[in-house]
């Protein structure tokens, strides 16, 4: 399938996990992409992986805990490319730790990568988006439904993010920009082989996360793929469940 033939993808945090996942299954439906993340050298990896399969990436190092970087990411892909069809916010970050022990920096940031990058961009991608009649795909969690322990920060910053799509969802429908939010279970990236458990944290309250199958960056990336296509055209600020079926459990 050629979904995405000559249409202009901007995909954060895509050095790695669902974001480079997302860059290579759009790229390989005809999407041209335009890649950004802080990891320079992952960056390059993804990139790589894509143009050898025959697709096409532009990447640039940008922080999306930073309003002018994410403006100047959205800019640089419309000048790049032309244009702009669709934005995917997948960037993320997750903190695990007792609520009464979160630092301001700690909340601060997670909220900054989790919500407000997301909301720059969007708001930087609109105009262009307007135009194209295009969308944008924010990756929320479960745990933005659903509490999770020792994740306040990241439950937080995802319920915001899940808000914050149906907000815009509503305000843009008339402008034909679609806005949808993909909720992801456990999923095996980078991320969340990187967290720590302290050992006086109770792992019954850790291991309901798990319950449900762990699912593969690529079952995200293809979720991503349906509600940024056209075959979506009616999918609106939707919640979109991708979990084995945890909260349903």
């Amino acid at each position: 399938m050629k979904r995405f033939k000559n249409k202009v993808v901007l995909v954060t945090g895509a050095a790695s996990g669902m974001g480079r996942s997302s860059c290579l299954r759009l790229a390989s439906e005809g999407a041209l992409i335009y890649g950004i993340d802080l990891d320079d050298a992952g960056l390059a990896a993804t990139a790589e992986r894509v143009r050898s399969a025959g697709g096409t990436m532009e990447v640039a190092v940008r922080d999306v805990t930073s309003k002018d970087q994410c403006v100047s990411a959205v800019n640089e892909a419309v000048e790049t490319y032309g244009h702009l069809d669709v934005l995917a916010n997948v960037a993320g970050v997750c903190r695990f730790g007792h609520a009464h022990a979160v630092t301001e920096e700690e909340w601060n940031f997670v909220l900054a990568v989790n919500l407000s990058g997301p909301f720059f961009l969007s708001q930087a991608a609109i105009p262009a988006l307007i135009e194209s009649k295009g969308n944008i795909v924010n990756v929320a969690s479960v745990f933005g439904v659903t509490g999770q322990a020792y994740s306040a920060a990241y439950c937080a910053s995802k319920g915001g993010l899940i808000q914050l799509t149906k907000s815009m969802a509503v305000e843009y429908a008339k402008e034909s920009v679609r806005i949808n939010a993909i909720c992801p279970g456990s999923t095996n990236t980078e991320m969340m082989a990187g967290i720590d458990f302290s050992e006086d944290m109770d792992w019954n309250l850790i291991e309901r996360a798990t319950k449900a199958a762990v699912g593969e960056p690529e079952d995200i990336a293809s979720a991503i793929a349906y509600l940024a296509s056209d075959e979506a055209k009616m999918v609106n600020g939707s919640i979109f469940v991708v979990d084995n079926g945890l909260l349903a459990g």
